[in-house]
């Protein structure tokens, strides 16, 4: 497989996937798809049948290859991956499914930043610069600030920058739709703005999260939607991304499990690491004092 070139490799992909997902494909598809002519794409098929001849079996009548019991794929396919592929709207030849058509909805998303600001803010951060934002905060309204950035971040809702910030003199997360300006700052930086200085960022949590011992009547069914061993799923996340993670899941961080709405399918059993967690307020149920006065007495 690695002596051969890429595009090889790429159509072999696609006859692979389509085996696998759809169950079948045609001549026709890896023509239309590729824009071969007919006997470039019968190389490319006899080839696929070299290599795997256990994975598919021609039926003269539909003039269509279809997929065997012994199929076992030829490239390895990634669960997150194959999704995206196979919700994409992408028309280019990148995307091997797109003329699939399966059935898919999703929730309506947030807009995603503007080009010519998310621009500004990748060159500083793979450069290592200060930019200049005009940002509109929800408890500050608008504002000139200057930020030094060096992560993005998706926290499934929207999209922010991990950056310093000169104003409060503290590492925080910026939304990059409320910036309505960015440029390029001349303001010089020093290493403790850099991203090596960002301990919330460089500090890791080792989460317990399990099903919730009295919310969920059937915990099986929420420990196959986690992937769970043994009736716990271990994840180990940066210090600075905890509280998105555990808003999005709806996770109860309270010390006895006491958030008792049903959207609350998790737990979190340590919760006890979270006291070196700064975006706290995010959190469900969690509450410092509390597990301050509960280390105290012991």
């Amino acid at each position: 497989m690695d002596k051969l070139s890429y595009s090889q490799q790429q159509r072999l992909y696609f006859i692979d996937f389509r085996l696998m997902f759809v169950g079948s494909f045609t001549r026709a598809e890896v023509v239309q798809h590729f824009k071969l002519g007919l006997s470039a794409a019968t190389r490319d098929i006899n080839l696929y049948k070299e290599l795997a001849a256990q994975n598919l079996h021609y039926d003269n009548t539909d003039k269509c290859y279809f997929k065997t019991e012994k199929f076992i794929a030829l490239f390895p396919h990634d669960g997150e991956s194959v999704l995206k592929q196979l919700t994409s709207t992408q028309t280019d030849i990148n995307n091997v499914v797109h003329s699939i058509n399966l059935p898919f909805e999703a929730p309506t998303q947030l807009v995603v930043p503007e080009l010519n600001v998310l621009a500004v803010l990748t060159q500083a951060t793979l450069k290592n610069i200060a930019v200049d934002i005009e940002y509109i905060s929800l408890s500050s309204g608008q504002s000139t600030r200057t930020i030094v950035p060096h992560a993005i971040i998706d926290n499934g809702l929207r999209w922010h920058i991990r950056a310093y910030d000169y104003q409060s003199c503290e590492f925080r997360d910026f939304v990059i739709t409320r910036m309505t300006k960015a440029a390029l700052s001349q303001k010089s930086i020093c290493k403790e703005q850099s991203a090596k200085s960002d301990q919330q960022w460089i500090q890791k949590v080792a989460l317990e999260l399990v099903p919730h011992p009295t919310n969920i009547k059937y915990p099986q069914a929420i420990e196959l939607d986690y992937g769970m061993e043994n009736g716990v799923l271990h994840l180990t996340i940066r210090s600075a991304l905890t509280g998105y993670l555990l808003r999005r899941w709806n996770v109860d961080c309270s010390a006895n499990a006491t958030q008792q709405t049903p959207e609350h399918h998790l737990w979190l059993r340590n919760n006890n690491l979270l006291s070196n967690v700064t975006n706290l307020h995010l959190t469900s149920g969690f509450n410092l004092n509390t597990l301050t006065s509960a280390q105290g007495a012991k």
